[in-house]
C-alpha cells in the first residue's frame, strides 16, 4: 500500500509480516525528507557545540583534579559529534535530538530494526567526512535527491535508511 492510496496511515501497516514486532510501514513508504534532514543536522550542531562544552569542562576539571594528567583527553572533544550521533542514533530512540525534534529515526530499511552503537558511529563519520570535503558531500546529496527513497550515499553505504516517525 503506497502512501497515495486510500486507507493510508503512516505507522501502521495491514500485514504483520512485513516487519513482525515494529508495527510500522515499511521504510520506502515513510522516507525522511532531505530538508527534514537538513534542519535536524542544523538543530544537532547546537546540541553538539553543548555536549563538547560540558564534555571539555568535565575534562578540564578531571585535569585538574589529576594535576594535568587528565587533560590527556582533550583530543576526546575532537570527535564528539560522532560519540553524540553514537550514544543517540544507537541508542533506544535511535535519533539524535535533532531527528527527534523533526520526527525522524535511522533503521535497517528492510526490517525496520533499530541501529547498533557502532554502526551509528561509522554512519556519523561517514556523514563527516562527505561534509568536510565539499565535492564528496556535493556527491552525497545528489545521490539522495536522484535515488527515489531519498537515501544519501553514507546510508546506502552501511544500509541505513532515515524515516519520520
Amino acid at each position: 500500500m503506497t502512501n497515495f492510496e486510500p486507507g493510508y496511515r503512516p505507522g501502521t501497516t495491514h500485514d504483520p509480516s512485513i516487519m513482525p514486532g515494529y508495527g510500522a510501514v515499511p521504510v520506502p513508504y515513510i522516507r525522511a525528507s532531505l530538508g527534514g534532514r537538513s534542519v535536524a543536522y542544523l538543530l544537532d550542531l547546537l546540541f553538539i557545540l553543548g555536549f563538547t562544552a560540558v564534555l571539555g569542562t568535565a575534562i578540564f576539571l578531571v585535569g585538574v583534579v589529576t594535576f594535568g594528567l587528565g587533560w590527556a583527553l582533550f583530543p576526546i572533544l575532537g570527535v564528539s559529534g560522532i560519540l553524540y550521533s553514537a550514544i543517540t542514533v544507537g541508542g533506544a530512540k535511535q535519533s539524535t535530538l535533532g531527528m527527534r525534534m523533526m520526527g525522524l529515526r535511522v533503521v535497517a530499511p528492510e526490517s525496520g530494526r533499530p541501529v547498533d552503537m557502532l554502526t551509528a558511529a561509522v554512519h556519523a563519520l561517514l556523514f563527516y567526512v562527505a561534509v568536510s570535503t565539499f565535492l564528496l558531500w556535493c556527491f552525497d546529496i545528489l545521490f539522495g535527491l536522484v535515488r527515489s527513497d531519498r537515501r544519501l550515499g553514507h546510508d546506502v553505504l552501511l544500509g541505513l535508511a532515515v524515516v519520520r516517525i
